[in-house]
């Protein structure tokens, strides 16, 4: 089983995963949290989810997925992919707002994830952005 789970954290997209699935649940955990004991905002809520999601999300990406030294390039180049992505959700539920609510949240869930994995893949951790990490 332990040589499995091995084998499997071998393949960077399945580190991904694993990664945004960690990120996401962040996120709605302090969103919830902030929500309850805070305040009623829900903008507010979602607002600090995402930053804490975003750092842990980058940290994440860059040592665990990436393998790459934590450098301010990468870290704007992340963001600039993140809140693009952000932007591209809305996006897409406003495009197809007379379509069924669960085929847009499937739409994003499914398209965004595969998008930033190639743009960070290709853009932001392209080999002249930071110093992979030794092993």
């Amino acid at each position: 089983m332990k040589k499995t789970l091995n084998k499997l954290l071998e393949i960077r997209v399945i580190r991904y995963g694993l990664t945004g699935g960690l990120a996401t649940f962040t996120h709605v955990a302090i969103a919830f949290s902030m929500l309850h004991f805070f305040t009623p905002s829900v903008f507010l809520a979602n607002v600090v989810g995402f930053c804490c999601a975003f750092i842990l999300s980058y940290l994440m990406q860059s040592l665990f997925v990436f393998q790459h030294a934590l450098t301010l390039k990468n870290a704007q180049r992340f963001f600039i992919v993140q809140f693009a992505a952000l932007l591209t959700a809305q996006l897409i539920s406003e495009l197809f707002r007379d379509t069924n609510s669960y085929l847009r949240v499937l739409l994003v869930v499914l398209l965004l994830p595969a998008i930033t994995y190639l743009i960070h893949r290709f853009w932001t951790y392209r080999q002249d952005t930071g110093s992979p990490i030794s092993k």
